[in-house]
């Protein structure tokens, strides 16, 4: 198994904007009074374009899909919570809590894949879930270290603790289980997202040890990720804010390792923690994503649905 990929699908905005539906629980979004909605996508746009530059740069393969003007769909700029892609060519369908996000299920995009030369064997659909009010918000709310067979997943109304463990026995994950707050006007409230205060990569693991308040699930969190002979490098509750949890590990030319995030996740590290993850990647590739993460409350890891699927 591989824990990194050269492919990536990304859909380009047409209508992006802040999302009413997910504001509720999502408590990353901001509204950008003074702007007008045709200039916040096109904003956010330009933001998209420059990240997929940068990534085509480094050699990595990214498959851009136009979003469709057939739904309003604001957040379809983030596919990586309704579709996850693996190695034995099976495909994850997830249950989306906000309605309007379910219309960014697309058949055309597998389609498209297929088209490409991937194989699809197989699609494990959970989405009648959302008719129980049950959400699984695919790799936003599943970290999957691939290699060493484990799923992380911190709880959250788009979490559900028994629609994970019923996913990690559908494609053989061993769960992680915990719980990760943030403070919103004084109050500890669930993160929507583990990738929000999470990243695995290869040999490295980059997480909010403070937001796990039970010292039990912290302690155990770490010890899976150490067994697995991964540096476990702490960031603060400040720099989730500035979503320096929310990167991807990916694979450029000749193999070489990556780490993407935006560049307001890059300006919140300290030079420590940018020297330790430079140990584990070729480069940090950062883009600014401001507009995006101010709107859409999810950052650089969001946009990028990793493909594992093998070809033909």
């Amino acid at each position: 198994m591989q824990q990194t990929t050269n492919t990536i699908l990304m859909i380009r905005p047409i209508n992006f904007r802040m999302n009413e539906q997910t504001a509720v629980n999502n408590y990353y979004q901001k509204v950008l009074d003074n702007l007008l909605p045709e200039t916040v996508n096109k904003k956010a746009q330009q933001e998209f374009d420059t990240l997929v530059e940068k990534l085509q740069n480094v050699g990595v393969n990214v498959i851009v899909i136009d979003d469709s003007k057939a739904f309003d769909t604001p957040d379809s700029i983030f596919p990586n919570n309704w579709i996850s892609f693996h190695q034995n060519g099976n495909v994850g369908l997830y249950p989306m809590f906000a309605e309007n996000r379910r219309l960014e299920r697309r058949e055309d995009i597998l389609e498209t894949l297929e088209s490409k030369g991937y194989v699809i064997n197989n699609i494990v659909d959970y989405t009648s879930a959302e008719e129980e009010g049950v959400f699984l918000e695919g790799t936003g709310s599943l970290l999957l270290d691939r290699v060493h067979g484990k799923a992380y997943c911190a709880l959250s109304p788009r979490a559900d603790e028994d629609l994970f463990i019923e996913f990690c026995e559908d494609f053989e994950f061993t769960p992680v289980i915990f719980n990760a707050n943030q403070t919103v006007d004084g109050v500890r409230k669930a993160i929507y997202h583990t990738n929000v205060m999470m990243c695995l990569g290869e040999t490295f693991a980059v997480i909010c040890l403070s937001s796990i308040d039970d010292i039990q699930e912290r302690k155990n969190v770490v010890q899976h990720l150490k067994e697995d002979g991964k540096e476990v490098i702490d960031i603060t509750e400040e720099q989730v804010n500035n979503f320096a949890g929310n990167m991807l590990q990916v694979k450029g030319t000749n193999g070489d390792l990556y780490l993407v995030m935006s560049q307001s996740a890059f300006n919140s590290l300290t030079s420590s923690q940018i020297e330790k993850l430079k140990r584990h990647n070729k480069a940090i590739v950062s883009s600014s994503l401001d507009t995006i993460e101010a709107c859409g409350g999810g950052s650089a890891r969001c946009m990028m649905a990793e493909v594992f699927l093998p070809k033909t």
